[in-house]
């Protein structure tokens, strides 16, 4: 607890690791090693500590508004690390294109609400 109000987070997380080892039920330790991974910018690796400290014990208020603080914030951390990931491969598949005249502009991607799939149409004119 004294290295997570120090700011000391890599050390607070060692620490409750330690103590996680000898109570893997140490619904304390969870929320501390909690706390220190957010602080870290682990949102990931926090949300599976307040998960599991939620799922020991429903009735903890704290493990349940960080479930569905860091369920918000993980949610959003994912989405901006899909766009940039698309805007990579488009940027990738404009390169390849390019040589052809081509662009992904070129293509249209529909999906289907019935299935998911996709349904992808051509387009020269763009």
């Amino acid at each position: 607890a004294t290295s997570l109000h120090l700011g000391n987070h890599e050390e607070a997380i060692e620490d409750c690791d330690i103590a996680l080892l000898y109570n893997p039920t140490y619904i304390k330790a969870l929320l501390r090693r909690c706390t220190a991974k957010e602080h870290i910018e682990d949102t990931e690796g926090a949300l599976q500590d307040a998960k599991k400290a939620y799922e020991l014990d429903p009735t903890n208020s704290v493990a349940r508004k960080n479930v569905a603080r860091l369920e918000k914030i993980e949610q959003e951390r994912l989405e901006k690390l899909k766009e940039e990931t698309m805007g990579k491969l488009k940027d990738l598949g404009n390169s390849i294109l390019g040589n052809f005249g081509l662009s992904l502009d070129n293509f249209a991607a529909v999906q289907d609400p019935n299935t998911g799939g996709y349904s992808i149409s051509f387009n020269q004119n763009k």
